[in-house]
């Protein structure tokens, strides 16, 4: 009877576990229908695409991309000829747009920051023109900018009368050319005793916070930053004995030789994207740091701290909670704006892809590998800057 009992209760709970009445039922039956409505629209998108692939004898597939582009790309930071297979013509249009994204990422951040900051200065004429930068580019389409920026390149000086604002830097029509460093093998361990010394530098940071943690005790960290960031890579070069010789850019005929050099159409696409992307970056600084209670800097300016150190030390720390997740999402439109590039000319994985889809006839495909960089790039980007975002929420609590 107990048996018959504690079987008949055992059977109503798991009925009432699975009625309808049950809200994580319904929750889970209601997930299993939209999925598979997804999945069903999906298929169906797929199979109509495919048959009329299949009727109108387009060839599908990525054989394509192992057959001889026959496309001239003027920048490549790999080596790269016509002869060379599709393939690798888009690996060179994917390198072109990250190198414009992490170049205009930086630069941006710098401007940004400083532009920011200098709109919050008691200085009046500083904070109005700051202000003025801010709202012209804010408020004009990025587009505009890039086609402004690049005409007033093209309206530059030829070689032969080329401005030079500094001393081995030329600015022409056929963009800005710099001198560089002559690279030799040597360098390579330079540049290796760099990296080891900015490791070094950051493990030993951590370390005296540890250390300050446990004893009070504060330690200077920036003489053992110069030894390791500047001394391991002087030793390295002098043991290695790397040339330390400047290639200088001189004229001959009708253009420059030596040095490198920036074409108009990546200067003007960088320089546009910085310009623009800064405006609002400087935005989100000023905004995190007028978050900060004034009380911070009160209490700070009462213990005698110069305001220097006190915007460093105490405001900034604070404000980067407020400023790096609107940050991420700037980081990510200059990014997806660089496929702008296409407008002045500057051979990115869209333009490459487009002149792929043209000779090919592969459109879905190279649509798909222009998404696949990009989401590549924006997710890499998202995934490290959360990542900051959680260390950096970390040390403020």
């Amino acid at each position: 009877m107990t048996a018959t009992r504690l079987r008949d209760q055992t059977t109503d709970a798991l009925a009432k576990r699975l009625s309808w009445s049950n809200p994580a039922v319904r929750g889970l039956v209601w997930q299993v229908l939209v999925v598979g409505a997804v999945l069903a629209v999906v298929g169906w998108l797929a199979l109509n695409t495919y048959q009329n692939l299949v009727s109108r004898r387009i060839a599908s597939g990525f054989d394509f991309l192992f057959s001889e582009s026959g496309l001239p790309i003027g920048e490549h930071l790999i080596s790269y000829s016509p002869t060379d297979t599709y393939f690798r013509a888009l690996l060179v249009g994917a390198l072109n747009t990250l190198r414009v994204a992490v170049m205009g990422i930086v630069l941006a951040t710098v401007l940004g920051i400083a532009i920011g900051l200098a709109r919050l200065s008691r200085h009046w004429l500083l904070a109005k023109l700051t202000a003025l930068y801010v709202e012209v580019f804010r408020n004009l389409p990025l587009l505009l900018h890039l086609l402004l920026i690049y005409a007033l390149l093209q309206a530059l000086p030829p070689p032969r009368a080329a401005l030079t604002p500094l001393p081995g830097v030329y600015l022409s029509n056929r963009g800005l050319v710099l001198p560089i460093l002559e690279w030799s093998p040597a360098h390579n361990w330079c540049l290796a005793a760099l990296a080891l010394g900015v490791a070094g530098t950051l493990v030993y940071g951590r370390w005296t916070r540890w250390r300050q943690a446990k004893d009070g005790q504060p330690r200077r960290v920036a003489p053992v930053a110069l030894v390791l960031i500047v001394g391991l890579p002087t030793l390295a070069a002098i043991l290695t004995e790397a040339p330390l010789s400047i290639v200088w850019p001189e004229l001959r005929g009708f253009n420059f030789r030596g040095g490198t050099s920036l074409s108009p159409e990546y200067f003007a696409l960088l320089l546009g994207l910085v310009l623009y992307t800064a405006a609002f970056i400087a935005e989100i600084v000023r905004a995190g740091v007028l978050s900060v209670h004034k009380g911070q800097w009160e209490a700070a300016q009462a213990l005698g701290l110069p305001k220097g150190l006190i915007l460093r030390k105490i405001v900034l720390p604070q404000a980067l909670r407020m400023i790096i997740p609107p940050l991420i999402n700037q980081y990510l439109n200059l990014t997806k704006n660089s496929s702008l590039a296409v407008a002045i000319g500057y051979q990115d994985i869209v333009s490459v892809a487009n002149t792929t889809i043209n000779q090919t006839g592969q459109a879905i495909e190279g649509i798909a590998i222009i998404m696949a960089v990009y989401l590549t790039i924006s997710l890499s980007i998202s995934l490290f800057m959360n990542w900051y975002d959680r260390r950096t929420a970390w040390g403020e609590r």
